[in-house]
């Protein structure tokens, strides 16, 4: 292969940097726990193939989700090309399997700290870098957590709030 025939692709090269923050992040909480009043959202693609959550849900939410892991959330696991997790849902435990190519979005929002990915097909079809929609209605959010006592668990929301303008 020659250099005409392909061209270093850093926008694939930054995502999988900004990728292995998440993973890092994720594996901190692990071996530690959420440290003071450090909390994630975490949105994902449920279209991925590979995303693993329960039919009500992808039902529910049919091209992306928000999860909030804070203070209700069991069994995080993190391997190398995914995560897993359970979380509450009207008061009972859901599995969820999500692979980091899936995730559009991080956020920190006690820290002011967010990233946005692409989707590689994204990437591959556009070939440039598109900033995924989050839109989600109130009511999303107000169903999810529904059922739940103070801590909420499952919530759905807008990242729009910790994007930079």
């Amino acid at each position: 292969m020659g250099v005409m025939d392909s061209e270093i692709n850093y926008n694939q090269l930054v995502e999988k940097a900004l990728l292995s923050v998440v993973r890092e992040s994720l594996r901190y909480v692990v071996q530690n726990g959420l440290p003071g009043q450090q909390h994630f959202y975490i949105t994902f693609s449920t279209r991925n193939p590979d995303v693993a959550i329960p039919d009500h849900l992808r039902d529910k939410y049919k091209d992306e989700m928000t999860i909030v892991l804070q203070h209700q959330f069991w069994n995080l696991t993190v391997e190398e090309d995914h995560f897993s997790l359970e979380l509450s849902f009207n008061n009972k435990r859901e599995p969820l399997i999500i692979p980091f190519a899936a995730v559009t979005a991080f956020a920190d929002p006690s820290v002011q700290f967010g990233l946005q990915f692409s989707l590689d097909e994204d990437l591959e079809d556009a070939g440039e870098e598109q900033a995924p929609a989050m839109e989600d209605s109130p009511s999303d959010a107000e169903e999810a957590s529904k059922g739940s006592t103070d801590e909420k668990a499952g919530e759905v929301i807008t990242l729009d709030a910790f994007r930079k303008k």
